[in-house]
């Protein structure tokens, strides 16, 4: 697959699942054992700690026990804060190589190798650990503070019918920005204002300046991607979601409940449900953060020429 070439809105759609047909098996074999024993531990984390805390915390509106829960905190603080660390620094470090993993193999894509292997990626997250250290820096001190300035006033806008309509276009152009600036950072060698600029610019124009604007088409790529996403996710939990809370239901019609919902097999049921809900969120992310990367390089209008020129010379000279 050509990566550094002009793509239209319908383009991207296609493109994007097009890699998976031919890169998908070698894509996610790479994905999974990188990330696999951190999902691992993430769900597990998830479906046991939480099942816990909610168990606790409908519990204490049992039977009149209104400071049960203040005493369950107090005895298990100690335990609860290592939990909540133990659950952050997993999470930091999942976010990370789940976002910059097709980075890495997308880059080593447009350089003609076809084969990618796990020893492969692990030496760019290698090579690249001090550039990953600043860019982690400039995304939390830098990039998280202004996108929640422009979230905010989203939602402060929402009082007026605008309000709406501007969200609708902050979240996947915030979204994009981010992940150009990935993409930038790791492919340019520019330094991290420079990839944070080009991100913000070239969500408008070309680097020619020639060509109308790609925000449209960049903007509704990301939007579909995501709709499909959410409602792939959505199908996958609310048929299991419903007999859960129908079990509920049922036990408790006069809605006064006899035993905590979230104890015994249903509980389980529940956070298992949404534990793998969370595995296929980070495996479907994937499909979001390669059309990104496709759109990225349909902006790297100064690459394409050089690109198709070297193919050209790389076909003469195999005759």
């Amino acid at each position: 697959m050509q990566l550094y070439k002009k793509r239209d809105f319908g383009t991207f759609i296609s493109d994007s699942f097009n890699f998976f047909k031919l890169y998908g098996k070698n894509y996610f074999k790479n994905y999974i054992l990188l990330n696999g024993l951190l999902l691992i531990l993430m769900t597990t984390i998830f479906v046991f700690g939480y099942r816990e805390l909610f168990s606790q915390i409908f519990g204490s509106n049992m039977n009149g026990n209104s400071y049960y829960f203040q005493q369950y905190f107090e005895d298990n603080a100690g335990m609860l804060i290592v939990v909540c660390l133990l659950t952050f620094l997993l999470f930091f470090i999942l976010v990370i190589v789940n976002y910059l993993y097709p980075v890495f193999y997308l880059k080593r894509l447009s350089k003609g190798e076809e084969k990618i292997r796990t020893d492969d990626i692990l030496s760019d997250f290698k090579n690249n650990a001090r550039r990953i250290g600043t860019l982690c820096l400039g995304m939390v001190f830098i990039v998280t503070p202004l996108a929640l300035i422009m979230i905010g006033i989203s939602y402060a806008l929402i009082l007026i019918i605008i309000g709406l309509f501007i969200m609708l276009l902050v979240y996947p152009t915030l979204f994009n920005v981010v992940t150009f600036l990935m993409y930038d950072y790791f492919n340019s060698g520019r330094g991290f204002f420079e990839s944070l600029s080009y991100s913000i610019r070239s969500q408008f124009s070309y680097t020619n300046g020639r060509e109308k604007s790609p925000y449209w088409k960049y903007w509704g790529a990301t939007t579909i991607i995501f709709l499909i996403m959410y409602t792939i996710t959505t199908i996958f939990t609310f048929i299991p979601m419903i007999f859960f809370y129908s079990s509920i239901l049922t036990s408790a019609p006069d809605g006064n409940f006899e035993q905590n919902p979230f104890q015994g097999a249903m509980g389980v049921l529940f956070f298992v449900i949404y534990g793998i809900s969370m595995l296929l969120s980070f495996f479907l992310s994937n499909i979001m953060y390669i059309n990104s990367g496709l759109m990225y390089y349909d902006s790297r209008t100064d690459l394409h020429q050089k690109v198709e020129l070297a193919e050209i010379e790389t076909i003469g000279n195999n005759e």
